[in-house]
C-alpha cells in the first residue's frame, strides 16, 4: 500500500478517506527534523509545514508534495524538480475564510473592540461606552487589496455589501471588474482607508509595504496582512501604530513565526493578532483536505495532479514513474 505523509493532523472526514486509500501517517510534529526522520518513506507528501530541501533528495520515493493550501512558500519548488517530484497545491479553497477574516479584524479595529471589551469588563459600562464616540464605519471608506487572486476576489465581493469603493494593485489588472479601480503601490498605499495585504510572497511583494509607502498612508487608516510577514518592513509598521499615524492593523503572520512572545507588537492596544490562522475554520480544513486528497489519490492512480505547479518536470517524473 502506498504511503501517504502528513505534516500535521487532517480533518476528520479526510484522515478516514485517505487511510481506507493507503498507508496514511502524520508527523509526530511539524518539524523539519520530524519530517526528514519519519517522513522519507512516502510516497505523496501533504504539506502544511516548511519542508526542508534535502527531504527530496533523501525521500526516493517520493512521487508529489501536495500542498494543503495555495501558497507555495512551505515547499522549495526547485529541490523537488531537480529530484523529478510534482508539486501541487489547492488554490482558492479558503479564500473566503480569508476574506472574513479579513473584515471581522478591520471592523473590530474600526469599532474600538479590543479597548472596549476591555474596559467594560474592567472598568464597568461607561468605561467600555467611552470608545463608542471614536468608532467608524466601512461604508463609503475606501478598501485597497494588494493581491487580486481568490482572496482579492472575495474581499470586493464583500466589499461591495458594505458600501465601499475598491482599488487594488496586481499584475494582471486587465483581470479586475470594472469598478475596480487599478492603481500601483504607491496609489494603493496613500488612498486606502483599510489596506489588505493577500498577495503571494515573491520577490516582488518581499518589503512591498516599505517604511515610505507606511508613512504615506492616510492618518488613521487600518492595516490588515493575510499574505506572509516579510511583505511588511515590520519595525516601520511598529513605529506608525506607536506613532498613531496608523489607526491600527491586524496581523495574521508574521517575520517568525511563532511570534516571539517578546515581540513588541504585543504591547500595542491597537493591533489584533492571530496565530497564521485566517484561513482556518472546520469548514475550510474540510474543504482543503477533499480537495489535496483527491490530488493524491489521483496521483497514486498514475494521473498528473489538476493543480501542477511545476509541469517542467513532467518528463522528469515519467521516467521515474513510468504507469
Amino acid at each position: 500500500m502506498a504511503q501517504v505523509f502528513s505534516t500535521h493532523p487532517l480533518h476528520p472526514d479526510v484522515t478516514t478517506r485517505l487511510r481506507a486509500a493507503s498507508d496514511y501517517r502524520t508527523a509526530s510534529s511539524p518539524s523539519a527534523a520530524a519530517i526528514m526522520t519519519e517522513g522519507t518513506g512516502a510516497d505523496v507528501l501533504i504539506v502544511r509545514a516548511p519542508i526542508p530541501p534535502e527531504y527530496f533528495s533523501q525521500a526516493k520515493g517520493l512521487r508529489a508534495a501536495v500542498r494543503h493550501g495555495a501558497g507555495l512558500d512551505m515547499i522549495p519548488v526547485e529541490a523537488a524538480t531537480a529530484a523529478g517530484v510534482l508539486v501541487a497545491n489547492v488554490p482558492g479553497a479558503n479564500a473566503a475564510t480569508v476574506a472574513e477574516h479579513a473584515f471581522f479584524a478591520a471592523i473590530a479595529l474600526l469599532r474600538q473592540f479590543r479597548r472596549v471589551d476591555r474596559d467594560l469588563r474592567q472598568h464597568g459600562w461607561t468605561a467600555g461606552r467611552a470608545h463608542a464616540d471614536h468608532g467608524r464605519e466601512l461604508c463609503g471608506r475606501t478598501l485597497g487589496i494588494l493581491g487580486y487572486g481568490a482572496i482579492g476576489r472575495a474581499l470586493y465581493q464583500i466589499a461591495t455589501g458594505f458600501g465601499m469603493q475598491v482599488i487594488a494593485h496586481t499584475p494582471r489588472p486587465a483581470t479586475l471588474p470594472a469598478d475596480i479601480r487599478a492603481v500601483d503601490l504607491d496609489t494603493l498605499a496613500a488612498q486606502s482607508d483599510i489596506l489588505v495585504l493577500c498577495c503571494p510572497l515573491t520577490p516582488a511583494t518581499r518589503g512591498a509595504l516599505s517604511a515610505a509607502r507606511i508613512g504615506s498612508m492616510r492618518s488613521g487608516a487600518i492595516l490588515i496582512n493575510v499574505a506572509r510577514g516579510p511583505v511588511i518592513d515590520t519595525p516601520a509598521l511598529i513605529d506608525a501604530l506607536q506613532s498613531g499615524h496608523l489607526g491600527g492593523a491586524a496581523l495574521d503572520v508574521f517575520d517568525t513565526q511563532p511570534l516571539p512572545p517578546d515581540d513588541p507588537l504585543f504591547a500595542l492596544d491597537n493591533v489584533i493578532l492571530t496565530p497564521h490562522m485566517a484561513g482556518i475554520t472546520e469548514d475550510s480544513m474540510l474543504r482543503l483536505g477533499q480537495i489535496a486528497t483527491d490530488e493524491v489519490l489521483r496521483i497514486l492512480r498514475g494521473d498528473l495532479p489538476v493543480n501542477l505547479c511545476n509541469p517542467q518536470v513532467t518528463a522528469g517524473y515519467r521516467t521515474r514513474f513510468p504507469g
